[in-house]
Formats: structure tokens, C-alpha cells, sequence
């Protein structure tokens, strides 16, 4: 009785691995996740305490379906000022993260309309194209160049019916973190061949030693693109699904007739936490990202001793996306790790056609969890 368009379309792998650790935690068992991209810090209590205060002052009505103004004000300052997208709240919808992706897809593409993805990636990226119509193009990224999205890779990609490049940097699953001159490359193909560009960049304030550069603050490229970000995870924010799309005022228009059409607007209390985290006390976010970094550097070292195991260092997000040289699907390797170890992973096939032979390692949990999982993977490893 379900449609046809899902049949093309799989379960989320990090939430089928989640909902799995759940309920093994729940029957009693010790088990190390490193399955979701989750920050394990608690969200700023000035955050909290903003939403609460909403609660109290009965802010818990419809809001506008494009966000509240004050928010969407918020939005566009901060773009303007790290980013340097030159937007205004004109061009800016409050949406989760999530379904901007989603929005972005339905609006743009029609049936048959290739979008170029990065392979390995975030497998909503593929599951949102499919439900929209359209068909996935995979740009093959290689260790060697730490899986960056080269330009030169990228025009080996397009043809007559590219409509759309999607970048994520920071990425998931990989870490990778592109260039200025990645992000102006692949601009100018984009001018080139009059393409759209959808650019997430949920993850760019979580970045170690790099700079982040936005495509959107390019010359001629703010007007073919749409920028999605929200503060699941610069702010711990996971749980309250608050984001964004930066975008130009047509494109706005149609992601706010399917947002009204769908969710009708964000919840209207968790909007001013939003402007409070925008707006007040920035002091945990770096404090959020020096642990990340300190994590990154640990997990580095625990990796380098395991021999079957080869990834580059990331430079951003909290991910490892690590080749292993044990002959069996990504899968099976997950439910071996899960069996044996009590160690939750992510399947690399979950990420893409260049997945297999890989596993996602999310290292946004404890120092202590991090030591105690990988001394497992290494025993559980050892034993093949």
C-alpha cells in the first residue's frame, strides 16, 4: 500500500543504528555509541531559561510561518557578519535543519533533474533528492585528498540535466573541510552552467585550524543559492530542531508555500531560545569546540594503533569516516562490532556507493567513552 517514490529510499542508517543502542541500554547492556552525531553537553542553560521564560509569558501560539521576526533578524545579522552572505530577513525562513534540506529539494528540482552529492555523504541527501524527483550524481572524494569536493571532480560530474551541487563542509561522515579554493571552483562552474547550489553548512562553526568559507558570499553566487544551517549542533540542540535556509526572496517564497503547506512554522517558544543562543553569551560554543578538538586529537592517537584501520585527520565536525582491511560489508562489520565489542557504529553503506569497506565513528560523546570504545574496536578487530 506505500508509494512507489519510498522504494528508493532507505531507513536512516545512523537512527536504525540509535534506535538499536537504545534498546540494548534499555535491556541493561554496556554499550559505547558512536553511532549519532549528537553533542553529549547539555543545551546552555541561558537557552533553557529563555524558553521556559516564553513558556510563562504564553508564547505557545502560531507563529509566522516563516519564523518570527526577531529571529529571522538574528539570522541574517550573524550571516552577514561571519559568513559574509549579504542577506536581510527578507531571505531567511526559520525551518529544522532537516526539512530545509527536504523544502530545498521539492522546490527546486522537477522530475528527472540530476543533483551532484559528494560520495561518501549524508545519506538524507540522496533519500530528499529521490522524493523530489530527482536523480543522484556521486562525485567519487578519495582519502588522498581528504575528501574534499575539487572542482575538477565536480565538472566530470555534469551534463544536460545537472540542476543542483550540493557541499557540505564540515561533512559528514568525512570531516573534510573545503578550501577557498574548492568553494570558488566549483562557484564558477556553477555560473559556467547556470546551476543551483544547496550548501550545508550545519557543522561550520565546529572547525579545528581552517577557516569556513560560505559560497553564498561570492560574487554572483547568493543569487543561485541556498545556505541551510540551524544550532543542533554549535549549540547542543539536537533535540529542539531549529534551523534555517538563507536563500533569495523567490526561492524563500516557495520553501515558505510547501513550509505552510507541511509544518505551518516552527514551534514558537523554541524560536526564542533560537534568538537567545544568536543573540546572548557565546562563551560555550568555543568551549563546545575546543572539547571537540581535544576529542579529535584523542581519538587520532587511540586510532593510529590500530593497524587495520586508515583515515585522514578531519579538520571539522566530529566524525571518522575509517577504512578497514578485514574482508566483510559495512553492515556486517557494525553488527560484528555491536555483537562483540558493544560498540555502536554507523555501516559505511549508509554514506553512499564509496561507504563500503568503512564505518562512521561520531566521536561527539565522552573522553572516557572514546577510550573505552576504541580499546574494544581494537580488541574486536584483533580477533579477525
Amino acid at each position: 500500500m506505500l508509494s512507489r517514490r519510498l522504494n528508493n529510499v532507505p531507513e536512516s542508517g545512523t537512527v536504525k543504528i540509535a534506535n538499536i543502542v537504545s534498546r540494548l541500554k534499555q535491556e541493561g547492556a554496556d554499550v559505547v555509541s558512536f553511532s549519532m552525531g549528537e553533542p553529549d553537553f547539555p543545551t546552555p542553560e541561558n537557552i533553557n531559561e529563555a524558553c521556559i521564560s516564553s513558556i510563562h509569558d504564553h508564547f505557545t501560539h502560531y507563529t509566522p510561518s516563516a519564523g518570527i521576526p526577531e529571529l529571522r533578524k538574528a539570522v541574517a545579522e550573524r550571516t552577514r557578519k561571519e559568513n559574509g552572505i549579504p542577506c536581510t530577513e527578507a531571505n531567511v525562513i526559520i525551518t529544522p535543519t532537516k526539512q530545509a534540506i527536504f523544502l530545498s529539494m521539492l522546490a527546486m528540482l522537477d522530475e528527472g533533474d540530476e543533483v551532484i552529492l559528494p560520495d561518501p555523504t549524508w545519506g538524507t541527501y540522496e533519500a530528499c533528492v529521490r522524493l523530489a524527483g530527482g536523480i543522484p550524481r556521486y562525485v567519487h572524494l578519495e582519502a588522498e585528498c581528504e575528501y574534499r569536493m575539487t572542482p575538477e571532480k565536480v565538472a566530470e560530474c555534469i551534463g544536460p540535466r545537472t540542476k543542483m551541487i550540493l557541499l557540505n563542509s564540515p561533512a559528514n561522515p568525512t570531516g573534510s573541510v573545503l578550501t577557498f579554493d574548492d568553494i570558488k571552483g566549483i562557484a564558477d562552474l556553477a555560473k559556467d552552467h547556470d546551476l543551483q547550489v544547496l550548501s550545508d553548512e550545519v557543522y561550520w562553526k565546529v572547525i579545528f585550524g581552517e577557516k569556513h568559507h560560505s559560497i553564498a558570499s561570492l560574487d554572483g553566487m547568493f543569487e543561485r543559492t541556498i545556505t541551510v544551517n540551524g544550532l543542533s549542533k554549535t549549540y547542543a540542540m539536537t533535540g529542539w530542531r531549529l534551523g534555517w535556509a538563507i536563500a533569495p526572496q523567490e526561492y524563500i517564497k516557495g520553501l515558505n508555500t510547501l513550509q505552510t503547506h507541511s509544518l505551518t512554522c516552527v514551534t514558537s517558544f523554541v524560536q526564542k531560545a533560537g534568538v537567545e543562543a544568536l543573540k546572548g553569551p557565546q562563551d560555550s560554543v568555543g568551549m563546545m569546540v575546543d572539547e571537540f578538538r581535544a576529542r579529535k586529537d584523542l581519538i587520532m592517537s587511540l586510532i593510529r594503533d590500530i593497524p587495520t584501520l586508515h583515515c585522514p585527520e578531519p579538520k571539522g565536525a566530529f566524525y571518522l569516516f575509517p577504512a578497514y582491511d578485514h574482508k566483510m560489508s559495512s553492515e556486517d562489520m557494525a553488527a560484528y562490532l555491536l555483537d562483540k565489542a558493544h560498540v555502536a557504529v554507523t555501516p559505511g553503506a549508509a554514506f553512499g556507493p564509496s561507504g563500503e569497506g568503512h564505518f562512521r565513528i561520531s566521536y561527539a560523546c565522552s573522553r572516557e567513552d572514546i577510550k573505552k570504545g576504541m580499546i574494544r574496536i581494537k580488541e574486536a578487530l584483533e580477533k579477525l
